[in-house]
């Protein structure tokens, strides 16, 4: 069973995530260091470009948009050394790689659905094989603790 902490930091996540713009996707990244937030972090496009859903096609979304790892990586301006990322969706490739440069040491995520795992299995693993040579630990949080923690904060 997962720590209260860990399902804190998780819950913020998904309140960052619907921070997003993205009408497809929102992920949501929150790092932080002795139980206190380092960084919090949304997918969307950079600061001071225009984000209208009605101006660009999927593929020019993909190439101006930056993950939710990476806006939290910048906007903590500070060493990450030591730190855990707490990410509403497994990090791709190229954020694996900055989370591995960074020093943060934890990936929490949720377990991924079959149906995201057959959409992004083959990046997925690209990842969880970087972490693994890096010695980055991945916690996998079982979707049933999230599920009973969500279903007893609303009674």
């Amino acid at each position: 069973m997962m720590s209260k902490w860990v399902h804190r930091f998780y819950q913020m996540a998904e309140l960052v995530s619907s921070w997003s713009k993205d009408p497809s996707t929102q992920v949501g990244a929150v790092i932080a260091k002795q139980n206190r937030i380092v960084s919090v972090g949304f997918n969307g496009y950079p600061h001071g470009i225009s984000d209208s859903v009605d101006i660009d096609d999927r593929d020019m979304k993909y190439l101006k948009t930056l993950h939710a790892e990476e806006n939290a990586i910048l906007f903590a301006k500070r060493d990450l050394d030591g730190c855990e990322i707490y990410v509403t969706h497994f990090p791709c490739p190229n954020c694996a790689a900055k989370i591995i440069q960074t020093g943060i040491t934890t990936v929490y995520c949720p377990e991924q659905s079959t149906d995201f795992l057959s959409r992004w299995g083959d990046k997925i693993q690209v990842s969880q094989d970087m972490f693994n040579q890096a010695g980055v630990q991945v916690c996998w949080i079982p979707l049933i603790e999230l599920n009973n923690r969500t279903e007893s904060n609303t009674r």
